[in-house]
């Protein structure tokens, strides 16, 4: 197995994890998390009051964009929902008459365990907003936003979900570019991925497209 190939592989088990695990271990000394706090972190305000006990199940595999609107947003650990994630966010998305879940790493289980966070205005990388999951909505963290490695800011879990939580308003339009693979009622891996099948988050993406993008500790570009 080349060393690329088990990167990617890497990566991949560890955004899979549709149960409530905890991150991989680390060895002593690799990727400790930092203390440092963001100060532009606001308070947490639970968002997951509406969320709903079943979902539609018409997700096509592979990767592709989220066009609906917010239902509810779970932080991990949410006892009081359905499927909740000890190390993702869920935002349940309304598409299509159907509610969605898309899972949103938080946490890394390669290197420090703090997830980077950049934001960027773009355009809204497809076709235009529409209702539905498309299929022909490339993204790429380099090609399309002009992104790289230095552009993120590494930020610890709790800090993260509130910043996220924070601009992600229930009944607001969302586009989300996600991979979906042989679950229809969820999409995952929404972070730096491959070539043109980059998973964001984007709100306003009707108006004023504004993208939360998020990468690993060990991911390279």
């Amino acid at each position: 197995m080349t060393t690329r190939t088990a990167l990617a592989f890497a990566l991949l088990v560890a955004c899979r994890g549709e149960s409530a695990t905890q991150p991989d271990a680390r060895p002593p000394g690799d990727g400790q998390a930092t203390d440092a706090l963001r100060p532009d972190a606001p308070p947490f305000v639970d968002k997951s009051g509406p969320c709903v006990g079943t979902f539609g199940s018409d997700l096509p595999n592979g990767f592709g964009r989220l066009d609906g609107t917010i239902v509810a947003v779970l932080a991990p650990g949410n006892t009081t929902c359905a499927r909740p994630n000890d190390t993702h966010m869920i935002i349940e998305v309304r598409s299509g008459g159907e509610v969605y879940r898309m899972v949103v790493a938080v946490v890394s289980a390669v290197g420090n365990p703090d997830m980077a966070l950049a934001e960027r205005d773009a355009a809204l990388s497809g076709p235009a907003w529409s209702d539905g999951f498309h299929l022909d909505a490339p993204l790429d963290y380099v090609q399309t936003l002009d992104l790289h490695r230095l552009d993120f800011t590494a930020t610890p879990m709790s800090d993260l979900v509130a910043i996220i939580n924070d601009q992600l308003e229930l009944g607001a339009r969302v586009s989300v570019y996600a991979t979906v693979e042989d679950i229809p009622d969820s999409a995952h891996l929404i972070h730096r991925n491959q070539t043109n099948q980059d998973g964001a988050i984007v709100i306003d993406p009707d108006t004023a497209p504004h993208y939360l993008l998020l990468r690993f500790d060990n991911q390279l570009f």
